[in-house]
């Protein structure tokens, strides 16, 4: 199974040319591979219609978005924590944080979920996404968003001659490209083997200057949710790679290196491992729910009508300001202010440690920490 060989370019370095893609035998899967694949889309079924399920699944789901996007952050050196990115996005994070890199991840993915429902999964589909995930952040790395690099980049090392791995030259790139495109439209493969591959076959090309790895991992969840094997966008699997760091990377060098079955059981693994998680995680956002509804209904009528809208939006905005509550309760201060301490009663709000130059900020912290395990 042959992906590709090193070869010897005039500049004097060692360039990853990629054979035709894909071989014949590329996509001649083992037994062990197969049953390992069905074992994984079993698991993502069952999780998909799990979270469908869920009451008001659009707003749990915003939180296994902050939580992938800062995996996914943080494998390219962000610092930023989860808790950093949803206190910048309720605007009450102080310090100079990288965090926005995170948001600009979430934004992207729900940039892609949105063009999906319009137009096809594509080339043209990848470079809007890195031009949503890129514009606007990390601008010192000069990554021309939304454009297929136009020189040569290349993987560690400070310079060229010290790289862990260069990525095909523009002109291979270009055909590599062209390539991958043709696979993304094949539709006799398993789903969940083809984004497997399609993950593994864009880092190896390395088409961008910069974001490719957190491109690339946007790619896997939504090709399935292209495919309609998740109806949302529900498989996150940045934290398992956050998690193998280094045997991440070792699996994806494995797959340019033509050892295919590696990276594949690696990452059939991850699927596996990270769909059983999150039905896991899905069982105990309905179980807190359930418990602090029981808690809000036991009020008056009234008190107890706006305390299931404000529930709502914690499970989406997990972390609140009284200007915050004003806004999206539509509430006067000392209604916010009201519906804040009868929260803080029930022992559903905690303050958030620290001052803020827009007021006190509260937490959901048993919501937060369903995520954070």
């Amino acid at each position: 199974m042959a992906i590709g060989k090193y070869i010897m370019q005039p500049e004097g370095y060692k360039a990853f040319i990629p054979e035709s893609f894909p071989s014949r035998d590329l996509l001649d899967f083992n037994q062990e591979i197969i049953l390992k694949a069905a074992q994984a889309e079993r698991l993502l079924g069952k999780l998909d219609g799990i979270t469908h399920a869920l009451p008001d699944a659009d707003f749990f789901l915003s939180m296994y978005v902050v939580k992938d996007a800062t995996s996914s952050a943080q494998i390219e050196g962000t610092r930023a924590t989860m808790m950093d990115a949803l206190e910048m996005s309720a605007g009450v994070n102080e310090k100079e944080t990288d965090a926005n890199d995170i948001l600009y991840y979430i934004k992207a993915l729900n940039y892609g979920t949105e063009r999906l429902k319009e137009f096809p999964f594509s080339m043209r589909f990848i470079r809007e996404l890195h031009k949503e995930l890129m514009t606007g952040a990390r601008a010192t790395h000069f990554a021309n968003p939304g454009e297929f690099r136009q020189s040569q980049n290349w993987i560690g090392g400070a310079t060229i001659n010290s790289a862990s791995f260069i990525p095909p030259p523009v002109h291979e790139m270009k055909l590599a490209l062209n390539d991958l495109e043709q696979f993304i439209h094949d539709s006799s493969l398993m789903p969940v083997l083809q984004a497997g591959i399609l993950h593994a076959q864009f880092e190896t090309i390395h088409p961008f200057l910069d974001g490719n790895g957190r491109a690339g991992r946007l790619l896997i969840t939504l090709f399935l949710f292209e495919r309609a094997v998740l109806e949302k966008p529900v498989l996150f699997l940045s934290s398992y790679f956050k998690k193998n760091q280094q045997l991440y990377y070792d699996k994806l060098s494995a797959y340019h290196n033509n050892r295919i079955n590696e990276w594949l059981h690696f990452y059939l693994d991850g699927v596996i491992e990270t769909a059983n998680h999150s039905i896991e995680t899905s069982k105990k956002i309905t179980y807190l729910r359930e418990e602090d509804m029981r808690k809000i209904q036991a009020l008056g009528k009234r008190e107890a009508t706006s305390g299931v809208r404000f529930l709502q939006i914690l499970f989406k905005n997990p972390i609140c300001t009284n200007t915050m509550v004003m806004q999206s309760m539509q509430f006067t201060r000392p209604g916010a202010l009201k519906i804040i301490e009868r929260f803080i009663e029930l022992g559903i709000l905690t303050p958030l440690d620290g001052p803020s130059r827009y007021g006190r900020a509260f937490v959901y912290r048993k919501y937060i920490g369903i995520f954070s395990e």
